[in-house]
């Protein structure tokens, strides 16, 4: 049977969402609830009325753009992409073509997928309008123009993807990016990301730079959610596998398609044998303008420590595990978390246990992000430091983060309502021990024959100092005793 090899290329739309403002008008750049109540005249395009440049929005692009190891064009151009569609108040989008050149162009970025490195090649990362949001109801649409206008980037790809996988790894490291260098929440709950997907097969032993052997490109467009832009990408790669398979895949025209929730499948949507005529010409209320070397300069000395560089932080200086580290960085906000724990003297790897086991899968259970919990990394470290000093044993710790979690109140405050108070006193703990070694006489003839019975004597002894005795220290004290038998 012959074996197919998928290429697929994405355009990853996301809004920036770190502008106080609008791109080219001054409504406030935020998500709002309530439809149409967060727009200017220059959103719904009345007469008369001409659009300001963000410089704040551009900036975050360049700064996108020389993540992507993109090139940097000299002068800053917009055009005019002219199409009518009801959530365009315009007749067109100010976007910004290949030529000339938008904001980035050329670029590569290294991704992980499944622990192995991957290179994507861009192509172009442009800057734009967004559009306004239209909702289909049974009989009806209504269009919300709260979004017309938020500054929007445009990623697009070369089909350097052979899997779901792939493409979803690289998206994942997109979207961490955008939130780590401060340009986007990369919401998709808030709709700040949504993906187009061309996929195309080919036999797998054809030469793939050779574009001639490449299959016929579909697109799937606005896809919502990561997960969805994996389901759509198996679907139609196997779509097109059993096209190719029955005779018909030849037949095929290149078109566009949408990915359907409810049926799990693509639906076609229409031919794209001709392609659309934009026609594109410069932005006449935008004047072009340079971009000095010195402020370029200014931008990529404020990139941030990213998610790759702060997992190689904590490989190499705090000794993560790959799949620990791993976790930590995937969101900014638990890694954000976990740096300000370090920063009031948390030792690195006990830090990452409590959060890896412990406080993300109370995330996980009630669905939440790390900054809507009570727990901040000071109380975090509080408990810690606690164990540390001896005050409270690790096990009591943990009744204490879930405590603290559940009634929202100070570490210390639980541990005095829960009476917690670990006892180290060896003046305390030697009596009781003696006291139950004398009580299990033959446990101790036991234990030196080799039977493992020192953990019974250790549970006795917490028992009854009600789980409050120190482990280290009880465990040390039996070891004595039984010695002096």
């Amino acid at each position: 049977m012959t074996k197919y090899k998928a290429l697929i290329g994405l355009e990853m739309h996301c809004e920036i969402s770190e502008t106080n403002t609008k791109v080219f008008s001054s409504a406030e750049n935020s998500y709002k609830d309530v439809p149409n109540s967060n727009i200017r005249p220059v959103d719904m395009a009345f007469p008369g009325t001409l659009p300001v440049v963000n410089k704040e929005a551009v900036k975050m692009a360049l700064k996108a753009s020389m993540i992507l190891n993109c090139k940097q064009p000299e002068y800053m151009y917009f055009e005019r992409k002219n199409y009518y569609y009801p959530d365009l108040p315009k007749g067109y989008q100010i976007t910004q073509e290949t030529k000339p050149a938008p904001v980035g162009i050329y670029g590569s970025l290294e991704y992980e997928c499944k622990g192995e490195k991957r290179v994507a090649v861009i192509n172009n990362l442009h800057l734009e309008e967004d559009a306004a949001s239209t909702d289909h109801y049974s009989s009806y649409s209504t269009i919300d123009y709260n979004r017309a206008g938020v500054p929007l980037l445009e990623l697009v790809t070369e089909p350097c993807f052979h899997s779901a996988d792939e493409a979803v790894a690289f998206l994942e490291t997109m979207r961490s990016i955008y939130q780590y260098a401060g340009i986007s929440e990369a919401d998709s709950r808030k709709g700040q990301i949504r993906c187009d997907v061309n996929v195309s097969i080919m036999d797998e032993d054809l030469d793939e730079s050779d574009i001639n052997n490449w299959g016929t490109k579909i697109e799937i467009k606005n896809v919502n959610s990561f997960g969805g832009v994996r389901d759509a990408i198996n679907y139609e790669i196997d779509r097109q596998i059993e096209l190719k398979e029955s005779g018909e895949y030849d037949k095929m025209e290149q078109q566009t398609r949408r990915w359907d929730e409810d049926s799990l499948s693509t639906i076609y949507m229409r031919s794209k044998v001709d392609a659309i005529d934009y026609k594109y010409f410069v932005e006449p209320n935008i004047p072009k303008y340079k971009i000095s070397k010195e402020w370029l300069e200014e931008i990529r000395k404020s990139i941030p420590e990213l998610a790759s560089e702060r997992k190689t932080k904590y490989i190499e200086k705090y000794g993560l595990s790959d799949y620990d580290a791993t976790i930590i960085v995937k969101d900014k906000l638990v890694s954000d978390y976990y740096e300000e724990v370090i920063k009031l003297g948390g030792n690195p790897k006990k830090a990452s246990n409590w959060l890896t086991s412990v406080i993300l899968g109370h995330l996980n259970k009630y669905d939440l992000e790390i900054n809507e919990i009570y727990l901040t990394p000071k109380m975090l470290f509080d408990i810690m430091k606690m164990v540390d000093d001896g005050k409270i044993s690790s096990k009591q710790s943990k009744d204490v983060l879930y405590k603290c979690l559940s009634d929202c109140k100070e570490p210390q405050v639980i541990v005095d309502e829960l009476g917690l108070k670990q006892v180290g006193d060896e003046d305390t703990i030697r009596p009781l021990v003696i006291e139950i070694l004398d009580a299990h006489l033959d446990l101790i003839e036991e234990y030196r024959k080799g039977r493992n019975v020192f953990d019974f004597f250790v549970g006795q002894v917490m028992k009854a100092t009600r789980g409050q005795a120190n482990p280290s220290l009880t465990a040390k004290i039996i070891k004595e005793e039984i010695e002096k038998r």
